[in-house]
């Protein structure tokens, strides 16, 4: 959209803001307002990104900006409500309004700010709103801001056919080892390792760094220095591997990536496309790699519906050192597998109901792992739990355990 806009811009001598762009983030927002000084230069047109998170000469830099009337403002929905909120901010000429990555900002949940934002513009203007995906409340919203809209509908996007898309079913401990075999067999040039939670950001990072590799972390609790200096070097290639939230899986624009990995599986199948796009762009190849455990494989195979084709279930490596899955995880696993279960079944009681092990009374059993102690190793009766069965017998019938209260 910003080649129309600058043409427009181009034959009319404004000497006031004409154009309003709001996007999600502030890493959208920087590479937009880079594209309007590259493809704008000809045309002498102005452009700034308003977003929040920098030092205060950053807010002044802004305020000048829209006081003085830069052709076109890029802007998170957040910030400029708090620079409408100062009273200097006028947008009563505004005559072009774009929403991008419009269903990202409803998740954000920006739709209150954006409705704020739009009471400010002229009602005469025209009005471009860009979303991946079109739920209901994307459609809801839209008649609020449109007005007789021409709809053009894109067939959902497909991954690029350059893209190697690779399945291993891993556990959430023997995902660094996975991780380390594909960097030392496969051309990994540079690569960017998404996970769906920020606190595990700094985690991951320094599991990486700890197999002899640089890797940088960027999240949201990064400062915007910070976030802008990680990225650059990453463009740069000064290290190969940036370990970041889905903050950059939308829009942002790298050279040259070699690999996309998902250390764990984004809920919405979209963002799968989102996030294996940064890779295999302009006719290039790459790789994109996808760890799930058991429960999360329903979420593949709702990826596999959206994007018309199977990916590639591939066993674990023989050399890669494989831990035993702790048993925490393996009862976090079968109960989202439950719940699961339960929706489709309200009249499913879950696996224990279908199947009881009987367990000797009188056997010790370690509460960390859900086994009976090894024979001959020293029972310690802290922290564990005794099945005491029925009162008075030991027959195969007796399904209950229950554990000793402690004293």
């Amino acid at each position: 959209y910003l080649l129309p806009l600058l043409d427009k811009i181009s034959h009319a001598k404004h000497g006031h803001t004409t154009t309003l762009i709001l996007v999600p983030t502030r890493e959208l927002a920087t590479q937009i307002d880079e594209q309007v000084m590259g493809f704008g230069y000809y045309v002498e047109a102005s452009s700034i990104a308003i977003y929040g998170g920098g030092k205060s000469e950053g807010w002044e830099q802004q305020k000048r900006a829209l006081t003085s009337g830069a052709d076109i403002i890029i802007a998170t929905p957040g910030r400029l409500i708090a620079h409408l909120q100062m009273g200097y901010v006028k947008f009563d000429k505004i005559k072009y309004l774009v929403l991008d990555e419009a269903d990202k900002m409803m998740d954000m949940g920006f739709s209150d700010d954006i409705l704020n934002i739009v009471r400010q513009l002229p009602k005469e203007r025209q009005t471009l709103l860009f979303s991946a995906t079109m739920p209901s409340k994307i459609r809801d919203f839209s008649q609020q801001i449109l007005k007789n809209p021409e709809e053009i509908r894109l067939a959902v996007s497909k991954p690029a056919a350059g893209i190697d898309q690779q399945l291993y079913m891993a556990f959430d401990r023997q995902k660094i080892y996975v991780l380390e075999h594909i960097i030392k067999t496969q051309d990994v040039q540079s690569m960017v390792l998404f996970t769906s939670q920020k606190a595990a950001v700094g985690g991951i990072v320094k599991a990486v760094n700890k197999l002899g590799i640089e890797a940088r972390g960027i999240s949201s609790d990064r400062t915007q220095e910070e976030r802008e200096e990680i990225m650059r070097a990453f463009k740069n290639k000064q290290f190969p591997i940036l370990v970041a939230t889905d903050v950059l899986s939308r829009g942002i624009d790298i050279d040259s990536l070699s690999h996309v990995v998902n250390y764990d599986i984004p809920r919405a199948a979209e963002d799968y496309v989102h996030r294996i796009g940064r890779t295999g762009r302009a006719l290039h190849t790459g790789a994109a790699v996808t760890f799930a455990n058991e429960a999360e494989m329903v979420h593949i195979g709702e990826i596999e519906q959206l994007i018309n084709q199977k990916i590639e279930l591939l066993p674990l490596p023989a050399e890669v050192q494989i831990e035993e899955t702790q048993f925490e995880e393996q009862q976090a696993i079968g109960r989202e597998i439950d719940d699961r279960r339960k929706k489709l079944d309200p009249t499913f009681q879950g696996a224990f109901h279908e199947k009881k092990e009987w367990i000797k009374p009188g056997v010790t059993i370690d509460k960390r792992t859900g086994k009976p102690f090894a024979e001959g190793k020293k029972k310690s009766s802290k922290g564990a739990k005794v099945n005491v069965g029925k009162k008075g017998g030991s027959a195969p019938g007796v399904k209950a355990i229950k554990a000793r209260k402690r004293r």
